[in-house]
Parts: C-alpha cells; structure tokens; sequence
C-alpha cells in the first residue's frame, strides 16, 4: 500500500512511536572507561549546554547536532560522548576504550583524559553528581589489589549482577578528584546487555542524588511545618474560649497562616514529587541489574535500603505532614467560620424580633394617629356641614346651623371611621 493512500495521520504518531527508543543503550566493549557527569541546569542553561555540545563537534570539524535533540551520541576518535537531556538535569558520558588494569601499580586510565579539560570545565549547570566507571573483563582482574587500590575497602559494596554474568564494585564516596567510583567485572554478555547493564548503574547513580534534592527541602520545610503546627495548635485553643470580639483576630491569624502553610506546599510540593518517582527509579534500576550476593559483602539494595530508606522516609513524611496540616487549617478555618455565621444567625434573628416589636408599637401609633384623623376630618366636614346650613336657612331649611351641626357629627364621624377601617383592609390585604 502506497504511503499517500493511508488515512491522515497524527501529528505526534513518529514521535510517540519513537519514545519506545528513546535514550538506547550504548553497546560496549572490554576494557572500557567511562566518566559520567550529572549537571543541574535551568531552562537557559539547558539550551547552552546543547550549544556545548555542538561547540566541541566544531572543535572536531564535526557537523552539529540537532537542535531538537534530547538525546545525542558522538564518536570523536579517541573517545565517545553520550549527552542526554532530562527534565532538571543534563548528563554528559565520557567514554573511551583502555588497556588492560591488571597491575596493582599503575593509576587507573580515566575516560576525561582524552576530553579537552577546558572544554569540561565550562559544562554549563551545576554538577549534581560525577562517576569513573571503569569495565573491565573478569579474567584480566584480581578482585583483591587492584580493587582496593581504587575503591576504599572500609566502605566496599558489591555483588554479582547480571544474572552471575558479572560483578560490580563501588564505594559511593567522593574521591579527592571531586568523582565517585565503581568497577564493573563482565563476562560472557553480548556488548548490548552490557551497554544496558552499564546504563543502569549510571542511573541508579543519577537517580539517587536527583532523589535526594527533595531531602534539604524536607529539612527545610520541618522546621516551618513545627511552627505552623504550635501556632494552630494555640489558635484552636483560643478559639474555645474566644468570645465574639475576639473572632475577627483569630480569623485574621488563621488566615495568614492558611496562606503560609499553602504557600510553602506549592514550593515544595513539586519536589517532592519529583523525589518520589526518582526513588521509584532507583529502585527499578537496581531490579534490572539482577543482583546477588557475593560472599561477606553488602549488596547495592541493601546499601540503598539501609542508607536511602531514612531521606525517603523523610521527604515522604514531609509531603504527608504538609498534607495533613493544610486539612487541619482547613477545618479549624471552617469551624471558625461556622461559628462566625451561626453568630452572625443569632444577631439577624435578635434584629428581626427587635424590627418586629418595634412595627407593633408602629402598628399601635398608627392606631391612634387614625383616631385622631377621624376626629379631625370629621371636625372639618361638620363645620363644613355648619355653613351649608347657614347659607341654607334663606331657603328654608328648617334647623339651626347648631342643630345640623349635631346631628352631622354622628353620621359624618361613622362615615369616615369606616372609610379608614375598609382602605385598611384592602392595603394589608394587598401586602
């Protein structure tokens, strides 16, 4: 089937596609030195350190790398490097074929001795964590001098990995050279498990000091939740025995401290998260590597199990902390609130039995204030009535103006009464 005949395509299928290959092993040969450096970068530093990349394959009259890469893979001659960019981080692996270390005499050979060291100096970031691994065939080297000439004894791990196909050593110290070391013993394995193999110890390297960027903000972050904790503990003991003039304080104060406790969960919230899926992925890089024991030594999970477990516990711990105290602020403001507004119910009810009380004696003046109209509209009607019958006594009419006056007031005063009792009825009627 021709490629125009196929329905339209996603605009990320190639890319998606292609994440399953992302990042591949490096196949590798015997002996083999490796230098492995993590560098922390920002978004700036990120794009200069693919541009330092791309100087030094300029240097080598190489053409430049992708400018969309995150993954890069380079032969220069005398050494390879390996430049893979990472969410925070940017790693950078050296690495070079040596001769042979069998010898308990001569220093072991380094990947960054065939590397321009100017140009290494100037790798942008910051460095996060720097590895000498060194490969090296099983039967070129005795486990006993030449080891201990590179790893301190007092601090040795190792173990058989690879399902027996080789072993690993390493001391996780820093050397005086500022690199941590490890020695991988293989043989047997295809350069493609091997290259995968060596992958992973990079990574649980990696992966372990990327973890521990969430310790120093777990630390940080205990000493403020400490606060925060006795400051809401006081403010919910305040509030039993507030009274009403002092909830306004208390709200006040209990909001600026919802405000801090949220404010320092959205710093640190992120990194520590980012911790936890980097404690996940050493934890799944030390299964790939099938490690087992080897006779009288301390294997690599139990290192990481014994020293790890405590500053994950922590960033763990912290990340809950922070939890529990935004849920506790919470419901301490929402109680507040709650008693705020059922005060606040009460007064309303208290203005409206005062409104009330206040309209019956409205209603009662009223009352008397319409006794009155009827005595005065009657007053004006009958002395209205008065000169009606003055004017008609010239024609005849047969009472007094005092008499019709009289006999007015009765009919007058009921009449107007009754008007005002109906137009009454029919405005509350109305209402």
């Amino acid at each position: 089937m021709a490629l125009n005949s196929l329905p339209a395509q996603h605009a990320q299928r190639l890319s998606l596609h292609n994440e399953v290959h992302a990042r591949p092993p490096e196949p590798m040969g015997l002996p083999m030195a490796l230098s492995h450096v993590v560098m922390v970068c920002n978004a700036q530093q990120r794009d200069a350190s693919r541009a330092h990349m791309a100087a030094l394959a300029r240097d080598h009259h190489l053409p430049p790398p992708d400018a969309a890469s995150i993954h890069i893979r380079m032969d220069f001659g005398l050494y390879r490097v390996r430049w893979e960019l990472h969410t925070e981080f940017v790693t950078w692996t050296f690495m070079r074929p040596i001769a042979g270390q069998g010898g308990t005499e001569r220093e072991p050979e380094l990947a960054l001795d065939a590397v321009p060291h100017h140009w290494f100096a100037a790798l942008p970031g910051e460095c996060l964590a720097s590895l000498h691994l060194w490969v090296l065939p099983t039967q070129e080297v005795n486990t006993g001098p030449w080891i201990r000439q590179v790893l301190h004894e007092e601090t040795l791990v190792a173990s058989t990995v690879a399902d027996g196909f080789g072993e690993v050593y390493t001391d996780f110290a820093v050397h005086a050279d500022g690199f941590s070391r490890m020695v991988l013993l293989a043989g047997g394995m295809t350069p493609r498990r091997l290259g995968r193999l060596v992958q992973s110890l990079l990574e649980i390297e990696t992966y372990r000091m990327a973890a521990l960027l969430g310790l120093p903000a777990a630390r940080e972050a205990s000493t403020v939740l400490a606060s925060a904790e006795r400051e809401l503990a006081e403010l919910a003991e305040a509030i039993r025995s507030a009274t009403r003039d002092d909830e306004p304080q208390l709200l006040d104060r209990l909001t600026r401290l919802a405000g801090q406790v949220e404010s320092q969960h959205a710093a640190t919230h992120s990194r520590f998260s980012a911790s936890a899926a980097y404690f996940e992925l050493v934890d799944k890089r030390i299964e790939d590597i099938a490690e087992s024991r080897l006779a009288g030594m301390q294997t690599i999970r139990e290192f990481m199990d014994r020293r790890l477990t405590p500053a994950r516990s922590t960033c763990a711990w912290s990340s809950r902390r922070q939890d529990a105290l935004s849920q506790r602020v919470s419901r301490i403001s929402n109680l507040l609130r709650t008693r705020v507004e059922i005060e606040q119910q009460q007064s309303s009810q208290a203005l409206l039995a005062t409104m009330n009380s206040r309209q019956g004696m409205q209603l009662k003046l009223q009352s008397t204030v319409e006794g009155l109209s009827v005595a005065a509209i009657t007053y004006y009607i009958v002395g209205l009535a008065s000169y009606l019958a003055k004017g008609a006594q010239h024609w005849g009419w047969p009472w007094s103006p005092e008499m019709t006056a009289a006999a007015a007031i009765p009919v007058v005063a009921g009449s107007v009464w009754w008007s005002l009792r109906r137009l009454h009825h029919r405005v509350f009627r109305s209402s």
